[in-house]
């Protein structure tokens, strides 16, 4: 063996060797064992969180292999609708070129030619991170097979009541012009104002005070509401009032979601223009008036003066006409939550379209049903009551986007606006009767990508057609992902599995923590903390990390301070540590917590922890030479060989048992503190004097203490295997035949 371990001159040499030979693949005739690999998205690369969940995911897949399981640890990407069309989009305004100027068909080119260029950046990381995926099993949401699959969910689930197209308020991004569901929303309080306005009531004496954080929606307002036990104006109720820069009267009604302590105890109702009010609107048959455009510009529905300006210009125009006739009774600076594009960072709008929604609530009992029954456990056992209280207040799933990369809604309109779903148009004219002469156009709306993801776990095994791997590994074994994505994902595979598999999609989900940086703060690009695995890996220098850091920043202003921290922490950059020192560190970390705080010193320790393996490897090789000590009854062995084995045997239960149960800190504190301090500190020192000793009656004891080196060191190196792989097999390869196990590949 080389004096000096060396990862960046072994792992490449060996991940090829791994794949060459087809060992990721599913193989013998034990138990299945499956993982789906939560798709990254094919725009990126792999971050932190990534690196961190495919360590764990893979070290079970390698655990489970080496029992003697047929595992199959699912590999492939999502096409991700609304961040790849932006990257696209973007890269075309970059050369004069908006996407309006091409047809579909021409933008979609484009985005085809650019996946196929950055989607190989993905699958080289995640070899150079070692996963032992089935490479020949690599999909992609977009696939031919997938989007068939995709299609034939839509039109089953259409056919059965559960899909249908409905006008309703939406999250409307008026960046990206689509709609959003709730959970790519992000909400948060930001500082704003509350004006409070006088609308004076039509029979000519006196006026009401409404409240509002939204001046400019009053201009679509057909309402005002009072609580119906709020004796201040309980006279008032079937009144009207004047509706100030309208010129409409509008009624005043009474409902029980009007908080009598808020402001006046009055509130204005813009049923197309708030939810609640919306519902309110429901319930007192309230005309709906949109006052927007898909842009966020005011109408035609509203005063001519009005229309065409943007939302924001229009607010401080109708204040000020207010103000003007002294219908502001006083302005508060006021806390709010304001909803923005999780994507495009836009204020939200709700805004009244037309979309295509799944019924939901169908889909949901028996998804809640599999885990209060235990069918799926959280692990965490916690996580599920944050999936309970999501399910139990589910709403219908808004799955249409006016966008024009994804899975486009397979609905075709004739002339006379009749909506026919269909696999094609040729199934639609069959099953409906339509003649050739008879236009069809197809819906210009793609599915959200979600719902392809949410069909992840059976569609991957070729679903909807009865296949052998279906058969073999639906349901999947475990599914390994961050909270972030429980609602987004996980109920919605369990709602799909169920639903056209009759069954779970997995029996567990391990849900991780999320991996901070030192300081406890998120890694993202705008603070100038993010790490890429790979640079901990390889090592990058200190320029070339400042570059990568601030490139591409939506606000280059930040760039000078991400600079200045960059140089203050990182002054020599980062040195090369290796794959196996990041995965150990990852295993190590991997407790039960919510969030993670990611240390590069503890790399660096880690990394002292392979060298110390590969020493004591060398040690014993070179001990060993080409002998190949024959084996030795217990009553051969001495105190120490004894001792060493015992402390391994324990060693391998607790690590056996944590794994079980996903405590992967378990498994990588006991080995380390095996590895360290009993073989490397103690077994190994005790042997050398045994080793060194000469003559006839040292010959059986220094016999023993060979046999026993090479067994544990061989052995060390399986259980290691799965959260180090690289250095094990290294090692292994040299060890194994001096302990009679040439040959034997499980891992």
């Amino acid at each position: 063996m080389d004096k000096v371990y060396a990862p960046h001159e072994i792992e490449r040499r060996i991940y090829e060797r791994w794949e060459t030979n087809g060992w990721f693949a599913p193989r013998g005739n034990g138990a299945p064992y499956c993982i789906m690999i939560p798709p990254p998205n094919v725009t990126g690369t792999l971050h932190m969180g990534h690196a961190f969940q495919h360590t764990l995911m893979d070290a079970l897949s390698r655990y489970q292999r080496m029992r003697g399981r047929s595992v199959l640890w699912q590999p492939g990407t999502d096409h991700a609708g609304i961040a790849t069309q932006m990257v696209v989009e973007r890269q075309l305004n970059a050369e004069g070129v908006k996407r309006t100027d091409l047809t579909r068909a021409a933008f979609l080119e484009r985005v085809w030619a650019w996946k196929e260029q950055s989607g190989g950046t993905i699958a080289a990381q995640m070899r150079r991170l070692g996963d032992s995926v089935d490479w020949s099993r690599d999909r992609f949401t977009m696939d031919p097979e997938m989007s068939r699959a995709v299609t034939e969910v839509f039109v089953r689930l259409h056919a059965q009541g559960l899909i249908y197209r409905g006008k309703r308020l939406v999250n409307w991004d008026p960046v990206l012009l689509t709609a959003l569901s709730d959970l790519e929303v992000q909400s948060h309080e930001e500082e704003g104002q509350l004006w409070h306005l006088r609308y004076p009531l039509a029979r000519g004496e006196g006026h009401v005070v409404v409240a509002t954080t939204r001046p400019e929606t009053m201009l679509g307002d057909t309402a005002v509401a009072v609580h119906p036990e709020d004796p201040r104006y309980h006279s008032l109720i079937g009144e009207r009032v004047q509706l100030p820069l309208a010129g409409r009267d509008i009624p005043v009604i009474a409902d029980q979601y009007v908080d009598p302590d808020f402001g006046s105890g009055v509130v204005k109702i813009t049923p197309a223009h708030d939810f609640n009010d919306y519902e309110i609107g429901q319930r007192h048959q309230l005309p709906l008036i949109n006052i927007f455009t898909p842009r966020a510009t005011l109408a035609d529905t509203v005063p001519e003066r009005f229309r065409g300006l943007d939302r924001f210009e229009a607010r401080k125009r109708v204040v000020a006409e207010l103000a003007a006739a002294g219908r502001v009774a006083r302005v508060e600076k006021h806390r709010l939550v304001i909803p923005r594009g999780d994507r495009s960072g836009a204020v939200l709008e709700p805004y009244l379209t037309d979309q295509w929604y799944v019924k939901i609530a169908p889909l949901a009992q028996p998804a809640i049903a599999a885990v209060s029954e235990g069918r799926t456990r959280f692990v965490p056992e916690s996580w599920a009551r944050t999936y309970f209280e999501w399910m139990r207040n589910i709403r219908d799933w808004c799955v249409s986007r006016q966008l024009w990369w994804g899975h486009r809604i397979p609905a075709w309109y004739d002339d006379t606006g009749n909506i026919y779903v269909g696999r094609d148009d040729g199934e639609v004219r069959a099953q409906h009767g339509l003649s050739a002469d008879v236009v069809l156009r197809q819906d210009e709306d793609v599915l959200d990508t979600w719902f392809s993801s949410a069909l992840w776990p059976f569609s991957t095994l070729g679903w909807p057609e009865s296949t052998p791997a279906l058969e073999k590994f639906y349901p999947t074994s475990v599914l390994v992902t961050g909270f972030d994505i429980i609602f987004f994902w996980v109920a919605r595979m369990m709602m799909m599995g169920l639903k056209f598999m009759q069954d779970v999609p997995f029996h567990d989900v391990y849900i991780t923590g999320l991996i901070l940086d030192e300081h406890g703060d998120k890694m993202s690009k705008s603070r100038g903390n993010v790490i890429d695995p790979l640079d901990i890996v390889d090592g990058i220098s200190l320029e070339d990390l400042i570059a990568k850091r601030t490139s591409g920043l939506m606000q280059p202003q930040l760039a000078p301070a991400i600079e200045k921290a960059t140089r203050r922490q990182y002054p020599q950059g980062i040195a090369p540590h290796g794959t196996d020192a990041l995965r150990f560190t990852f295993a190590a970390l991997a407790s039960p917590s919510r969030e993670i705080r990611f240390e590069l010193a503890r790399v660096a320790g880690y990394r002292n922890f392979c060298n110390k393996l590969w020493n004591a490897a060398r040690f014993v090789t070179e001990k060993l030479g080409k002998l190949v000590p024959p084996p030795v009854e217990a009553s051969g062995l001495s105190v120490a060989d004894r001792w060493i084995r015992s402390r391994f045997s324990r060693t391998l239960a607790t690590v056996e048992s944590a794994l079980a149960e996903y405590r992967f800190d378990y498994a990588a504190n006991a080995l380390y503190e095996f590895t360290w301090l009993h073989f490397c500190d103690w077994y190994l020192e005790l042997t050398k004097p045994v080793l060194q000793a000469e003559g006839a009656d040292a010959a059986a004891a220094k016999c023993a203490t060979q046999r026993t080196l090479a067994e544990i060191l061989e052995a060390l190196q399986r259980a290691l295997h799965p959260l180090v792989p690289f250095i094990t097999e290294e090692i292994w390869l040299r060890v194994a035949p001096r302990a009679g196990r040439a040959g034997d590949r499980r891992g």
